[in-house]
């Protein structure tokens, strides 16, 4: 069963460097453990503090679950976040990939 999620929410201005450290950790361990059927992409909105992520997996379970790295961004998302996160199910239409490689930003960077 495939299961296709965006998540979006707002941090505390103080605590957003530090979430986007969190997520970049996650990104580290995917690319080590390369885990197949899972496409997901997150990113810092241009007001420095908003945050997307879209989550498209073809597991029956949560292919993030496991991640150590997973794990330590969600503790203390209730420090971190202004507002709890909105999670919208969504269809995916299409997608498209080409060759395009996109650099995963280090911290500060927006």
């Amino acid at each position: 069963m495939s299961t296709a999620v965006v998540v979006q929410y707002r941090t505390r201005a103080d605590a957003a460097d530090l979430n986007q450290q969190l997520i970049e950790a996650v990104f580290d361990e995917l690319h080590a453990r390369r885990p197949s059927g899972l496409r997901y992409m997150a990113l810092r909105l241009d007001d420095g503090v908003g945050f997307v992520h879209v989550l498209v997996s073809e597991a029956d379970d949560d292919p993030l679950a496991g991640l150590p790295a997973f794990r330590r961004f969600q503790d203390g998302t209730d420090r971190r976040l202004v507002t709890p996160p909105t999670i919208t199910a969504i269809s995916v239409v299409g997608t498209y990939d080409g060759d395009l490689a996109l650099p995963t930003p280090r911290s500060g960077s927006k």
